[in-house]
């Protein structure tokens, strides 16, 4: 059952590690599908995780008529439609476009941005970042150089409260106080500007990473991948800036961070956990016609394999009812539920490369899970798609049959163990954490 522990002294970790691309990003859109064991997969793309009710309502169309009939949350807030018949990419992006999810055809894999979920719902953060996030959107949308990025790199916009500067992106914006504090990469000196001017530094600080690409002919995708010093970038992003007529000081980086929004009536929103981030088309629609109903007009996706959806003027017996529908469709509103705790890759049979049906495997093992000290990931290989950021416990189908357990800290594997059969869950957890 449990074989093959070890523990290790971790390496020193470092902020940059330098990496060589022999291609481009071969991340999938709206407009390029990637061909899966299941059929063609679409990601589209939601900034801030932003959709309104019609949005919404076009994505539960479209996984309907063309997919599989459910709709998959990313850990950076998006959506993916699986199961695509070969045959449907123009009348799937017809549809996106007619509802606005296509702004730019261009830039529809580089509209990546995460924003705090609650901002501006719970009276928690330094400032609303939705202004942010329809700047930076419109302006990302409008530069030429901006469609060079990589389809895996990150903006994060941080209301203050520091649920999202955790999730490693490539330029993250923190408000505070007085303005906002601008970091590319995981450099430990931000830059602090002003609130007007945020977005607009956060677009120019990609160009600038864009620019040392083709001056120093690197090909990597994500800020941390040059072999450059962050402070360096950081330097260069500076002098942009203050070129751009934006003032800016160093400021050490604010690293403290806290969790995303638990289940719950939570302010003036309503927040509910996917378990797996797979919601069947019938939770779809409820969580839509919830929206519809408490008149929000939208719906907030969480780098959590959440959604939070905001409740204006509703007093706390329709929230709740709200709540209870949403949990009567199998959505998490416990709290305390394990399923907060467990994630887990396509698996078998949708991925090809998978050695495993991981999904069940994770079901079957909830109860264990709930005793575990870290969040558990379950994969299908080793190249552990979607899997957070953070401490974790990695469990990868092994080659040779069953699972192998590492324990992830800052980064690294700290101790392994590995696992025949996961109804022994229990017993792993207990013997590797001891």
């Amino acid at each position: 059952m449990l074989a093959a522990m070890s523990t290790a002294p971790l390496p020193p970790s470092s902020q940059a590690t330098a990496v060589a691309r022999d291609r481009g990003d071969a991340c999938p859109g709206s407009l390029r599908l990637h061909t899966a064991d299941d059929g063609a997969l679409a990601r589209v793309r939601v900034p801030g995780g932003v959709l309104t009710v019609p949005q919404a309502e076009v994505l539960a169309d479209a996984a309907v008529q063309l997919g599989d009939g459910e709709l998959h949350l990313t850990s950076r807030g998006n959506v993916q439609v699986r199961g695509l018949r070969d045959d449907c990419g123009a009348r799937l992006a017809g549809a996106l476009d007619a509802a606005g999810l296509l702004p730019s055809p261009g830039h529809e894999r580089t509209r990546n941005i995460v924003a705090s979920p609650l901002s501006g719902l719970d009276g928690r953060g330094v400032r609303d970042v939705r202004p942010w996030l329809s700047a930076l959107d419109e302006s990302l949308c409008a530069s030429g150089a901006a469609r060079a990025l990589s389809g895996r790199f990150l903006f994060a916009l941080d209301d203050g409260r520091g649920d999202v500067v955790g999730l490693g992106a490539d330029v993250t914006v923190r408000a505070v106080d007085d303005g906002a504090l601008l970091t590319v990469g995981s450099a430990d000196e931000a830059l602090r500007v002003s609130g007007d001017e945020a977005a607009r530094a956060a677009l120019l600080a990609a160009e600038v990473f864009l620019d040392v690409l083709r001056e120093t002919g690197a090909r990597v995708w994500r800020v941390d991948e040059l072999n450059l010093s962050p402070g360096k970038l950081t330097h260069a992003v500076g002098s942009r800036l203050t070129a751009a007529g934006i003032g800016c000081v160093p400021a050490p980086n604010d690293r403290t961070t806290a969790e995303g929004p638990p289940p719950g009536v939570i302010g003036s929103a309503l927040s509910v956990h996917v378990p797996l981030g797979r919601l069947t088309s019938r939770q779809w629609r409820t969580v839509t016609r919830v929206a519809a109903e408490v008149r929000s007009g939208e719906l907030r996706l969480t780098p959590w394999r959440g959604i939070v959806v905001p409740v204006p003027g509703a007093n706390a017996a329709a929230a709740a009812d709200a709540l209870a529908r949403l949990a009567g469709t199998g959505l998490v509103t416990d709290a305390s539920s394990p399923w907060l705790r467990v994630g887990a890759c396509i698996g078998r049979p949708g991925c090809g490369r998978s050695r495993s049906d991981v999904r069940a495997d994770a079901a079957g093992a909830l109860a264990d899970a709930g005793r575990s000290p870290l969040p558990l990931y379950w994969s299908g290989c080793e190249r552990r798609c979607g899997h957070p950021r953070g401490d974790r416990i990695d469990v990868v189908a092994a080659p040779e049959g069953g699972y192998r357990i590492d324990v992830v800290a800052q980064g690294r594997p700290a101790r392994t163990a590995t696992l025949d059969d996961p109804s022994h869950l229990a017993a792993a957890l207990a013997a590797l954490t001891s």
